[in-house]
């Protein structure tokens, strides 16, 4: 289960180890937005030559638009490379072009319009591969005319619902843009914790730190899990299907398998 992703510019290749390097559970390597368009084959010559090896830490690549004339040479380039860990695929706005796409590396959608919103689930559900649903937020603020995050909250609480329905994990935020504005990232990632997101793209190493502090179980979220999964293992000992916690709650599924993700990102993230 991972907290944090590292954006790195597709034609940075000197910004790639250390990028790697960073303390980022994953890195991605853009060759969408971050790229302009005189320097695509570069970038993707670039990344080609990085994945030619497998890394200590997923790399994933942001491909270009799946409808764009682009995106044939990207996964021409980059399919098959040892180091691949993963496509992201920008601007989805139908399961149909990511179940023809197909994959034998894990698919990350991203939302970033209207359209694409209202298709969230059969999007998140398209493909045996699809391993998580994200929202891109400059896009769909820009689509959606909205001016500030009041706006976001709907669309953010779909795709949670819609990645919770597919069986995917919970989703990572999007980028905070202000690299300098480590308090206010800290606010907004505390924020989309409280609608159900899990982690957070970055795209700069010093954003790093504050996402995991923000999104890192406390000491009584860890204790309190600890507790229920010691009654549930209790009551199987006792051939019980009931479990009651000491306060007197009954324990449910859904209770427990948020209680082992508490515990298992406090058994990642220790420090």
């Amino acid at each position: 289960m991972l907290l944090t992703w590292l954006y790195v510019p597709g034609d940075r290749p000197d910004r790639f180890a250390k990028a790697v390097s960073s303390g980022a559970d994953a890195v991605i390597l853009d060759l969408e937005d971050a790229v302009v368009a005189g320097r695509k084959a570069y970038a993707r010559d670039a990344v080609a030559d990085f994945l030619a090896v497998p890394h200590p830490v997923p790399i994933q690549v942001r491909v270009n638009e799946l409808t764009g004339p682009d995106v044939g040479a990207d996964l021409a380039a980059v399919v098959g490379r040892p180091g691949l860990g993963g496509l992201r695929l920008p601007k989805v706005e139908s399961s149909t072009v990511v179940a023809a796409l197909g994959s034998d590396v894990p698919l990350h959608p991203l939302i970033e319009s209207a359209i694409g919103l209202e298709a969230a689930y059969a999007i998140a559900s398209a493909h045996p591969a699809v391993a998580s649903l994200g929202l891109g937020e400059a896009d769909l603020r820009s689509d959606l005319g909205v001016t500030d995050d009041d706006g976001l909250l709907w669309a953010r609480g779909r795709v949670v619902v819609a990645a919770r329905a597919a069986g995917l994990p919970p989703p990572a935020m999007a980028v905070y843009a202000d690299v300098l504005d480590t308090a206010g990232l800290a606010e907004s990632c505390a924020a989309g914790r409280r609608l159900g997101f899990l982690g957070r793209t970055a795209v700069h190493p010093r954003q790093l730190p504050v996402i995991v502090d923000a999104f890192r179980p406390a000491e009584h979220e860890v204790a309190r899990a600890a507790e229920l999964l010691a009654a549930v293992a209790e009551a199987e000992r006792r051939d019980s299907g009931t479990v009651v916690l000491p306060d007197g709650r009954f324990a449910d599924r859904a209770m427990v398998a948020a209680a082992r993700r508490i515990v298992d990102l406090a058994a990642r993230y220790t420090g």
